[in-house]
């Protein structure tokens, strides 16, 4: 239980004490009222005893009362209504409200940290007003009249008739029957008699003589002269004088108000009531006019006209929360006690004081005597009681019997005369003057008598009583007996049906088990009385309960909160809006933000109701917010009916202040962080044959790898234009910022073009919702041509001229937990600063759309203009927090971040807006494939473009030709088949031969130091005017390898005009082309072995070209054509075709191979450039009708391309010291002689048959020749993966192993020919011995001298050798050495002696070879290409 004001010894004494009833003359009345009082209230703030007071008991002993209190009330004849007293209580508790501003206590319990009002002054009012106005009743005596007042006025003509009149009434109404209340407690109640006097008007003499002669009659101890009104009441103004009263009669007053709103409870008024008796009430006889003054009405009374039946508690109260306010206006011009002054409430102190002393202790002391001795007598027992108890106590002890075993027997009566109540009696009086030993002593002994007889009423409160007493026993000799009120509790509510007893005996009963720190009994037994029949009673205990969990030694919070949340509902039905929603708010301390998604939301909804009902709307609306924002588990038909509550709401605090500024809206959730912002046109779609560019759009989703592509082709591009230097102020061009992109800048947009905002909104509950009128929030600094900034904010659309066109969606829907994007538009049509700040929509639901179980909406539904239920007007702005800065050390040791601008555009100068078309662009080519399509380039801006370039990674997929006209074809072109190629007409007689041509790879743009990459686009002019469009043809080569392949052009241009802040634009495109498998080249080179050409100079090539169709069909390619074979070198070229075979046409079916073999010689010296010139030889070897003019685009364009990309890839370069600089000086030298450079370009066609027609494709591979005897290949070969190898776990040692050229190299260092005859006849018959002269051709193929040692000793004496080598012998010298200067040819004349006829191989010289300037020795044998047979025939 909270904090009472008041301890437990204290409130008990204060809630029962002795009743004196005051019964006054007109006249007496009339004096009182001039203070606005009643005579009971004019006594009420002087009723507690100031001094100890001391009486004896029967056994004369002396007892001591400390604080003693009377109760002092007007005759009222008719027992209150219980209506009016639920209404009174209602009032009460109402009237009662934490006050403003109060600090709360913090529990610390766990991980809660609670505000809880500590003190529950509503609760006590109501207790307090409960234990007052409970009626009296016959099973007890603790509220029954002791004594009673006759007071009289000494103006009155005749005072002591008077006084007679009073005496007789009161009799009357004590003891004829037809009175049946008040209850009095014995029959010789004690009468008081009190002569009020007016001191500033009466006649002070009289009134002395009326008293002496009072004295006469009714003996000093039982009659007093009060004097009162010392001053008159228009001198009430000068001096302040305290009104004691207000505290008492604030809560009195409410009972009798005239009329309240509702109008439940007006008083009925006798007026022919023959003795004017006060009511309760604080009004002056002017306000009073009507009010009853009649003892027969009770001032609860409820008028008849109202439903007594109409329980202030039921579902369907009455609203009495302003009453309270309405009393407190009425009292407020009301001056209690105008006409006393200080002395005059001495005077009434030592009035209440005398009477006690004289009158009313001594009248108690006697009867509590009388009681006893007849009890003494009647009983026959020993003579006093307290000697009695002995004896009862330790007898045999009666076993009680449960309550459950007793028979409803709550009817039984007693006679007022019987024994057992006169014991009951004597302890009420007893217990009334706080003798609470003997109290104890005679409620224990009625409550045996009463459970013997099974009278279960008299029962229960002699327990209730005896558990009191007990408690409150001074010394505390037993403990406290709470299953003695356990028992009174259920006999009160199971058996007899009063629930007001057994909420009395809860309330007590609760009050002592706090006190001993029992919180767990307490709230049990608070929590055991709430029921259906009062909620106002329920709401107070289970408000009690839940902060006797919170005081427990060990908190329990949980139970806090759910009792609170339980009080709060029943504070609501009862009426009680203010505590319904103080008791929601201080448990959902405890429920928020711990995942109890569902006790937060019933809490929300109670509060926002609640509040609002308070008129605290924006309360109201908080709450209901945070419903809809948390993630809400309800059901869709409750999460609709949160929506409409909340929109309800909204509304009507939108209506109080429609001039506000728009509220902010927390549906639908709008994702801040994946705001896109897009600047420029949407993409157009494709157009027949034609296709736009695909540059950026939001479609895309963002991808870190190629925006990093697109980046470096920017910065390429940059850089050449630049002059290969990439300038500090350079950002890459961003036109969508997403939360991947750098936001650290302000974003550039160019004026009349749109900007483009995807806003991400999701709808987190089950309903769907629909935005209305959907549109940007911005705000716009103009910057006009004198410097002036004009601001224009955005709220509605503005007035002329419009800055900034901005698009409004009319409807857009958002389903069920769905999340979608809208993309708003604003155009700007004047340079300065932008600030998107957010949306701004009406926000409504759909009307009948609503389905329950996820079913889906009506049909029909989303289609057309959809019927909003309600919608409000708001917004949402748009934040969107930058990435977290960690640079510094300062940064990275705290939370810090950086800015995202990618709302706060600059709007900038016109500039010029580029669009690309492609026109027969195809999607699918064979590898190598020719294909010519053509672009379209449009001016859509109203400024001229100049500087148009394009970028790329791929620069061998594409060209657009040679830089002069004569290099590129005519569009189209003339030939048959409309080829692609540069082709003419040949004669058939020149087949076998080469055609030669050359062209400078500079004519290409693959010129020295150039970027292949960054291709010029030859606009005509070079510049693009406005509107204007120019198309250009573009060739295009299916790249080598299979398989799908993605293409980025970016297209780089200018405006003619230099712009301050944006110095070029880009636009994108990226290409996705399919290529399946056409033809697979492989080529090798070696020496021919016949050294002398026709020039008579060494140095002749075999070129082996093997072509293999890989194809399999799935392009429908029927066969391929060879048409063509070029090769492209800077000091070779093909010469002649070896290997004519009968058929023209070199045709490939499906997986055919076809093998060339041709012949490659030096270039003449005239034909070769210096060595760093750019012009390659192109020579044609024909194998068809037209030859295809290699040196042209485009067959030139994509073999330059093709080499730069060879050119391109890294090639691996040891690393070199510098002791051993002359080693790899030598190494590189011997590796020379083995390099070649000659590239193979095969030309090819191939028949496609395509929906029965037959097309004519072409293509070229390139094969690029490096080294001598190694394969190469016209498409990267894939690498096989190396095969697992063991794990290895020793360090292996660091040995440099020394450089070394390989076998093949060194093979190629000097090449070896022999001259002999093929055949030589010699007759053996003549001579046995045959000699044929041989001469070795030595050639130093590198630019180097060389020692040659040749030995022509027999390697090994192994009979397979002789086999091999056949028996004969070289004669002569067996070893030369020699000294080949650079590319030096040296003849050796050799003589073979043969013995028999045979075939046999002169290739038996075995060569070494030496750079003469070489320590090392890199010797090895030169061997022969083949072998050198030799027949000897005899003739």
């Amino acid at each position: 239980m909270a904090q009472c004001v008041q301890s437990v010894q204290e409130l008990i004494p204060d809630s029962f004490v002795p009743c004196v009833a005051a019964l006054c003359s007109d006249e007496a009345e009339r004096l009182t009222r001039l203070n606005h009082l009643s005579f009971a209230e004019l006594l009420k703030p002087f009723s507690r005893l100031t001094s100890e007071v001391h009486m004896r008991d029967p056994n004369n002993q002396l007892h001591v009362i400390k604080n003693l209190k009377i109760a002092v009330s007007n005759i009222i004849t008719q027992p209150p209504q219980p209506g009016a007293i639920r209404k009174l209580l209602n009032d009460v508790v109402s009237g009662s409200q934490p006050a403003e501003g109060l600090v709360a206590n913090v529990i610390t319990a766990g991980d809660y940290d609670l505000n809880i009002s500590a003190t529950t002054p509503w609760f006590e009012s109501y207790r307090e007003t409960f234990l007052q106005s409970m009626p009296a009743s016959d099973h007890e005596f603790l509220n029954h009249y002791l004594a009673c007042m006759l007071v009289a006025s000494s103006s009155e003509a005749e005072p002591v008739e008077q006084f007679s009149k009073l005496s007789q009434e009161q009799h009357r109404i004590q003891h004829n029957s037809d009175y049946s209340y008040p209850k009095w407690f014995i029959p010789n109640t004690l009468k008081y008699y009190v002569l009020l006097h007016d001191v500033s008007a009466g006649d002070e003499q009289r009134a002395e003589s009326i008293y002496e002669e009072m004295k006469q009659k009714y003996g000093t101890q039982g009659c007093y002269l009060l004097k009162i009104n010392s001053r008159t009441s228009n001198r009430a103004s000068d001096e302040q004088i305290p009104d004691p009263w207000s505290q008492y009669l604030q809560k009195n007053s409410i009972q009798n108000q005239e009329s309240y709103e509702d109008g439940p409870c007006t008083i009925t008024s006798n007026k022919n009531s023959d003795s004017n008796l006060l009511s309760l009430d604080g009004l002056d006889n002017e306000v009073k006019d009507g009010l009853p003054n009649n003892f027969r009405a009770h001032p609860l009374q409820l008028d008849s006209s109202s439903d007594p039946s109409n329980s202030m508690d039921g579902p369907d109260h009455v609203k009495f929360a302003s009453s309270l306010h309405e009393t407190k206006k009425a009292n407020t011009g009301i001056i209690h006690g105008a006409c006393l002054t200080l002395t005059d409430h001495d005077r009434i102190r030592q009035f209440i004081q005398e009477f006690t002393f004289r009158g009313l202790l001594p009248h108690i002391e006697k009867t509590i005597r009388q009681l006893n001795d007849q009890l003494i007598s009647r009983k026959g027992l020993s003579r006093s009681l307290f000697s009695a108890t002995k004896k009862w106590f330790s007898g045999s002890k009666v076993p009680e019997k449960s309550i459950n075993e007793l028979k409803n027997t709550s009817g039984l009566l007693y006679p007022p005369e019987a024994p057992e109540l006169q014991i009951r009696k004597m302890a009420d009086l007893c217990f009334l003057v706080q003798h609470y030993d003997l109290a104890y002593s005679c409620y224990h002994t009625a409550k045996k008598d009463f459970l013997n007889d099974q009278a279960m009423l008299y029962a229960a409160g002699a327990l209730e009583m005896a558990a009191v007493s007990a408690f409150l026993q001074p010394g505390a000799p037993r403990p406290y007996p709470a299953h003695y009120m356990d028992t009174a509790i259920q006999t009160y509510r199971d058996i007899c049906k009063n629930m007001v007893l057994a909420e009395r005996c809860v309330l007590l009963s609760a009050e002592i088990l706090k006190s001993q720190s029992k919180y767990s009994e307490a709230a049990a037994l608070l929590i055991r009385l709430t029921s259906e029949d009062s909620d106002l009673r329920s709401a107070l205990l289970l408000e009690q309960a839940a902060h006797c969990f919170i005081n427990m030694k060990s908190p329990m919070v949980r139970k806090y909160a759910f009792h609170m949340i339980l009080a709060g509902h029943r504070f609501s039905k009862a009426g009680q809006k203010k505590h319904a929603l103080r008791c929601y708010c201080q448990a959902m301390q405890v429920y928020k933000g711990k995942g109890w998604s569902l006790a937060e939301d019933h809490i929300n909804f109670t509060i926002g109701r609640q509040s609002y009902t308070l008129r605290q709307l924006d309360n109201a609306v908080s709450a209901f917010r945070h419903i809809l924002i948390n993630e809400s588990r309800q059901s869709a038909a409750q999460q609709g009916a949160f929506l409409r509550e909340y929109l309800y709401v909204y509304k009507n605090v939108s209506q109080l202040s429609p001039d506000g500024p728009l509220p902010q809206l927390p549906l639908p959730y709008i994702n801040s962080s994946a705001t896109r912002v897009f600047f420029g046109h949407d993409r157009r779609p494709a157009d027949g044959e034609k296709q736009a560019a695909t540059h950026v759009s939001l479609d895309q989703e963002y991808d870190s790898e190629s925006s990093q592509q697109w980046r470096e082709l920017e910065e390429q591009v940059v850089a050449v234009v630049n002059r290969g230097v990439i300038p500090t102020n350079f950002y890459p061009t961003q036109y969508c910022l997403n939360s991947y992109s750098d936001n650290s800048r302000f974003p550039l947009a160019v004026v009349e073009e749109p900007i483009t905002v995807e806003v991400a909104f999701r709808n987190p509950l089950k309903v769907p919702l629909l935005l209305t009128d959907l549109s940007l929030l911005w705000k716009f600094q103009r910057k006009d041509s004198s410097g002036k900034d004009n601001e224009e904010v955005k709220e509605l659309v503005t007035g002329e001229p419009v800055m900034i066109g901005t698009e409004v969606i009319s409807e857009f829907l958002i389903n069920s937990e769905e999340s979608k994007v809208a993309r708003l538009k604003l155009f700007p049509h004047h340079i300065g600063e932008l600030h998107i700040r957010g949306v701004v929509y009406n926000l409504g639901t759909i009307q009948g759309c609503m389905t329950v179980d996820g079913i889906g909406a009506l049909p029909g539904c989303h289609t057309g203009k959809h019927s909003l239920s309600m919608s409000v007007r708001g917004r949402q702005d748009l934040e969107i927090q930058g990435p977290r800065l960690n640079n510094t050390k300062e940064e990275k040791t705290s939370i810090k971040y950086g800015p995202d601008r990618r709302l706060d555009p600059i709007i900038t100068e016109e500039m010029p807006l580029l669009e690309v078309f492609f026109i027969h662009f195809p999607t699918g080519l064979l590898c190598g494939e020719i294909r010519k399509a053509y672009v379209e380039f449009v001016n859509v801006s109203k400024c001229p473009l100049t500087g148009l370039k394009v970028v790329s990674k791929r620069p061998e997929f594409f060209t657009f030709g040679g830089n002069t006209a004569a290099l590129t074809p005519l569009s189209p072109s003339a030939s048959e088949n409309c080829s692609a190629y540069k082709t003419v007409v040949t004669d058939s007689t020149s087949v076998c031969t080469a055609l030669v041509s050359s062209a400078s790879s500079v004519d290409f743009g693959i010129g020295i130091g150039s970027q292949p990459e960054v291709i010029p686009v030859p606009l005509p002019d070079a510049v693009l005017l406005p509107g204007a469009s120019v198309q250009l043809p573009m060739w295009l080569r299916g790249p080598d390898e299979e398989g799908v392949h993605e293409i980025n052009f970016l297209f780089y241009y200018e405006s003619v005009q230099k712009q301050p802040k944006i110095r070029h634009r880009i636009l994108r495109h990226t290409a996705v082309i399919c290529t399946s498998r056409s033809l697979n080249v492989r080529a090798t080179v070696c020496r021919s072995n016949s050294l002398e050409d026709e020039e008579g100079r060494g140095g002749n090539m075999l070129v082996f070209v093997d072509v293999e169709n890989t194809n399999t069909s799935e392009a429908g390619v029927k066969e391929f054509h060879i048409v063509q074979v070029s090769s492209s070198s800077k000091h070779w070229k093909l010469q002649k075709s070896v290997n004519l075979s009968e058929n023209k046409d070199a045709k490939l079916a499906s997986r055919e191979k076809g093998k060339f073999c041709f012949k490659a010689v030096r270039c003449r010296e005239k034909e070769v450039a210096t060595q760093f010139s750019e012009k390659y030889i192109f020579a044609d070897i024909i194998f068809g009708n037209e030859q295809i003019i290699s040196s042209a685009s485009p067959c030139a364009d994509f073999f330059y391309r093709s080499l730069s990309s060879e050119l391109k890839k890294p090639q691996a370069q040891p690393s070199v010291h510098a002791e051993k600089q002359s080693v790899e000086d030598a190494v590189r030298l011997i590796q020379k002689c083995s390099e070649v450079d000659l590239n193979i370009v095969v030309l090819w066609k191939a028949y496609v048959v395509e929906d029965s027609k037959q097309l004519i494709l072409e293509g070229q591979h390139h094969v690029i020749l490096h080294t001598i005897g190694k394969e190469a290949f016209s498409c990267p070969q894939k690498q096989e993966p190396p095969e697992m190898e063991l794990l290895k776990f020793f360090r292996p040692e660091n040995t440099t192993v020394p450089l070394r050229p390989s076998v093949e190299q060194l093979s190629n260092l000097i090449k070896t020919s022999l001259h002999y005859p093929e055949s030589f006849n010699h007759p053996f018959h003549q001579k046995s011995l045959c000699l044929v002269p041989v001469t070795l051709l030595l050639s130093n193929c590198s630019k180097a001298d060389v020692d040659v040692i040749v030995d022509l000793r027999h390697k090994t004496t192994s009979p397979e050798a002789l086999e091999i080598h056949g028996s004969f012998t070289w004669l002569g010298q067996t070893q030369y050495k020699l000294q080949l200067k650079s590319q030096e040819i040296h003849s050796l004349q050799l003589k073979a002696c043969f013995v028999h006829t045979g075939v046999y191989n002169l290739g038996t010289p075995r060569v070494f070879a030496k750079l003469s300037d070489q320590v090392t020795v890199f010797e090895t044998s030169q061997q022969n290409s083949m072998p050198a047979l030799i027949i000897i025939n005899n003739v």
